[in-house]
């Protein structure tokens, strides 16, 4: 009889193979993970340093190596062998001109850690793609050139990773190579950098003197600088508390993403758990409604858990059928989050159009989102010398404290506490941009002290008393387009029909209620925002309420949409040319405008986005001010 195959050496390398392969997988899947950055000025090193970290960590494959070899005698390196920078900088322009634009993100491993790294941009433009990069780590390695010094993007990247919730700061001076690894100007920088640190609340920091090129104390302790006793970068890096192991003490969070409903026997809430852990029996709270319930299941693809921890995709099945949907919150119903929907919070602004106060933006926080807006700052923050300077907007990559407003109420808690639940992004609702990002600090007083105040005779009943259906007719066109006249005109003849309307004209509120506001883009905002509350109340009495305003902007238009039920806001785009409209010229206006005596005059200085896809059109060049109210009247009819 033959011998088992397990006898057979072959067959029992292979086992030992198989094993072998079998523990490493098994302890390289259980390795903790740091997500890390590193920042800094322009030309620091940062790419180099990660270049190495791969290189050393044996985690580039031989093409790679091949092809870095090459592009290294390509580009010239100064004498090294490797230009490790090589391996981060992948777009061309970046290769072009030496500097990182884009966050490059590289994963490598050691054999006590994982890890993965953003390499941030320097210069101050690509500011929002450092935020962006800052935002998942749990540890910011900055960089110092130690020829250089600290530098202004030193003190920016450094203000902004402490305002991002980083606590584990690594000061890396770098090139020591090329000072001769002179002790005292590493101690200089130390020492101008710390004062700094404990100016914007940076309480500890590592510091260590390296170089990327050469490798000095990088993966192992230097012999050029004996006077350095702290640790090497990478056995800091493998030993350092992360945010996981901290999100774990804390309360059970997790931000609903789907409502799972495969079949009508299974419904559970999918998402990921930010923080705290959670087991089937425990009690939950779903916000904003405060509605409980005990958790009956946890589901992940691999079957029922009995457990579900920070960090986890899960998908979570509770005992009661109780209402809740994407964008709301599970929370441990004993340690619930805040609500509200007002706040004070530190806004960083990515976008080349600056800040407009007043105009509706998209806040995206977690899985919520909610139309906000931001009030004029309270502040700019100075991130040289961290003064507070007085700010009508933020421009591009400005920082300041601001108060900001949602139409809805917010699950959230300061972003020093939870950052999945206290950092947001701003999002135009024109160009679908991501314009800002910003940290909730905490919630206003007044929005726990306003409530709204339920009323018996609801907006259904003051309808039902006129016969009618509620209807906002919102006229929107340059200044000399026929607006007021056209507005009058429909008025008059739905009065005819016995409806109850009212008109709201332009310059007629400006008389009283907006005679406070001016003309500019700030102004214009606040004043179409205003109008919009009054027509929503009117249109709550049960009136059919006409607006002919210049409204230029879309996304105030958008605005007053949102703030009414589907299908009550229309529209009407009086399309008249801008030379017909300058024409006629019944004011005078456009005549001062073009001799300068009138600043921010739609048309001339100041933009007017007409509609994309208005509800209704009338061009007054082809029908008469009568013509086009028959017009609007007959689209409308059937909706009133």
């Amino acid at each position: 009889m033959a011998d088992a195959p397990t006898a057979d050496p072959v067959y029992q390398t292979d086992a030992l193979i198989a094993e072998d392969i079998e523990a490493y997988l098994d302890t390289h899947q259980n390795k903790t993970m740091l997500r890390f950055i590193t920042c800094g000025s322009v030309d620091d090193g940062k790419s180099t340093l990660i270049g190495r970290l791969l290189y050393d960590s044996k985690m580039i494959f031989e093409d790679q190596l091949a092809a870095l070899e090459n592009d290294s005698k390509r580009v010239g390196t100064q004498g090294q062998e490797i230009d490790f920078a090589l391996l981060v900088d992948g777009l061309a322009a970046e290769r072009e001109q030496g500097i990182t634009i884009d966050v490059a993100y590289r994963f490598f491993a050691t054999e006590k850690r994982k890890f993965i790294v953003a390499d941030c941009p320097g210069h101050e433009q690509y500011t929002r793609n450092m935020v962006t990069g800052a935002s998942t780590a749990d540890l910011a390695v900055i960089l110092i050139d130690a020829r250089k010094g600290v530098l202004v993007q030193t003190r920016r990247h450094s203000f902004l990773c402490h305002q991002l919730g980083i606590r584990n700061i690594v000061l890396a001076v770098n090139k020591m190579d090329l000072i001769d690894y002179d002790q005292a100007r590493f101690d200089a920088i130390v020492a101008e950098y710390s004062a700094f640190a404990q100016e914007i609340g940076i309480e500890n920091f590592v510091a260590m003197p390296i170089s990327g090129i050469k490798g000095d104390n990088i993966t192992g302790k230097s012999a050029n600088t004996p006077w350095y006793d702290g640790p090497p970068l990478v056995e800091h890096l493998e030993t350092v508390e992360i945010n996981a192991t901290r999100a774990l003490e804390q309360p059970f969070r997790m931000p609903v993403q789907w409502v799972n409903r495969p079949n009508l026997d299974f419904r559970g809430f999918s998402g990921l758990v930010s923080t705290g852990s959670i087991k089937p029996g425990d009690a939950v709270r779903v916000l904003p409604s405060g509605r409980t319930s005990t958790v009956k299941s946890i589901v992940t693809f691999d079957g029922e858990q009995e457990e579900a921890q920070a960090g986890q995709s899960v998908t979570i099945t509770l005992a009661d059928e109780i209402d809740c949907s994407r964008g709301n919150v599970l929370a441990a119903a004993d340690a619930p989050p805040q609500v509200s929907d007002q706040f004070e919070a530190t806004v960083v602004w990515m976008d080349d159009d600056a800040l407009v106060p007043g105009r509706g933006y998209w806040l995206k926080l977690a899985s919520q989102m909610v139309s906000a807006t931001v009030a004029e700052p309270k502040y700019e923050i100075n991130v040289n010398t961290m003064d507070h300077l007085a700010a009508k907007t933020l421009e591009l990559n400005s920082i300041g404290v601001a108060e900001v407003t949602t139409d809805k109420p917010l699950v959230f808690e300061p972003y020093a506490e939870n950052r999945a639940l206290g950092g947001f992004i701003l999002v135009d609702k024109i160009t679908n941009h991501t314009v800002g990002a910003g940290m909730l600090h905490f919630s206003l007083r007044r929005a726990q002290n306003v409530h709204w105040q339920p009323t018996t005779v609801s907006r259904e009943d003051h309808a039902n008393l006129k016969n009618q259906k509620p209807l906002v007719l919102w006229f929107t066109g340059l200044s000399g387009s026929g607006k007021s006249t056209i507005a009058n005109e429909v008025e008059q003849g739905l009065a005819r029909m016995n409806r109850h309307t009212f008109l709201l004209d332009g310059d007629n509120v400006r008389h009283g209620l907006n005679k406070d506001l001016g003309f500019t883009e700030a102004d214009r905002i606040e004043n179409i925002r205003r109008i919009g509350e009054v027509a929503k109340l009117m249109a709550d009495a049960g009136l059919i309420v006409l607006t002919a305003f210049i409204s230029p902007f879309r996304a105030e238009r958008q605005m007053v949409r949102d703030m009414l039920p589907d299908g009550e806001f229309i529209e009407v785009f009086v399309d008249t040319p801008l030379e017909v409209a300058e024409a006629r010229d019944v004011k005078g206006l456009y005549k001062k405008a073009r001799e300068g005596q009138l600043k921010n005059f739609t048309g001339i200085d100041s933009p007017y986005e007409a509609p994309e896809n208005p509800d209704i059109t009338v061009n007054t060049v082809e029908m008469s001010p009568s013509e086009a109210a028959d017009h609007i009247i007959r689209k409308i009819i059937s909706l009133i």
